[in-house]
């Protein structure tokens, strides 16, 4: 389903087109682009199709992830309001690397590879900021990879709910801002859905968590973060 909201009304003021659109040329060329609604748990990126631009998350919340080995998927990160997905291909490949759906009803804004080029070259305010997003994303990618490799399954678990709650907050009731199933927790962690419920089970106990249905509550953050000091658990935001 598609419809048009426009970025001048935008309130995601991190987003790197809203941040840019006083530029003249930025509010012309941000009417090329579409909008798209999309209901919970639907595909709008899937894995090898070929590359249509970047996609804005306007509003809602969405996984990002890869088909990796025995065709298990493994969840990169997760975005929110404001975040772009797609941009690991732009401008160097064919076909998307990554596969993306939504966690909830979410309203996405779709820029065509032409309607990117156009911006990047026209508008350098903008090049900049992607450049500095780039090795913003470079640097987190290159220290998940050093960390997650010496952390125990444990600390995997401990590190992935720390992320879920930087990145959503929490409700008015004190849970974690979004429901994800065990299976999504492990494939983000890079372990199975079985190790996730022994180790949240375990953490329950211990009143680190509190758990109710899909909801997981973390009663004292600064406790939950002692599990993974030595693994500097900021450097993924």
């Amino acid at each position: 389903m598609t419809t048009q909201v426009g970025c001048s009304s935008c309130l995601n003021t991190d987003c790197l087109i809203k941040k840019n659109i006083t530029s003249e040329i930025m509010q012309e060329l941000a009417l090329a682009k579409n909008t798209i609604i999309c209901k919970k748990n639907q595909q709008f990126i899937l894995e090898g199709t070929p590359i249509n631009g970047l996609f804005f998350v306007y509003k809602g919340k969405a996984k990002v992830l890869k088909t990796g080995i025995y065709g298990r998927e493994q969840i990169l990160r997760f975005v929110k309001d404001g975040e772009i997905i797609g941009h690991r291909g732009f401008g160097i490949q064919k076909n998307y690397s990554i596969g993306a759906s939504t966690l909830e009803d979410t309203i996405l804004c779709n820029f065509s590879n032409e309607t990117l080029n156009e911006m990047l070259h026209k508008i350098p305010s903008l090049t900049l900021d992607f450049m500095k997003f780039y090795a913003e994303e470079l640097n987190r990618s290159e220290s998940k990879v050093k960390t997650i490799a010496q952390m125990t399954v444990r600390e995997k678990v401990v590190d992935t709910l720390l992320y879920i709650h930087r990145k959503f907050g929490v409700n008015h009731k004190e849970f974690l801002n979004i429901q994800l199933k065990r299976k999504e927790i492990a494939d983000f962690a890079g372990t199975t859905d079985e190790q996730v419920i022994r180790t949240i089970s375990a953490l329950k106990k211990e009143g680190l968590l509190t758990i109710q249905g899909k909801k997981i509550g973390i009663p004292n953050l600064n406790l939950l973060r002692k599990e993974i000091s030595e693994h500097n658990y900021f450097l993924d935001s």
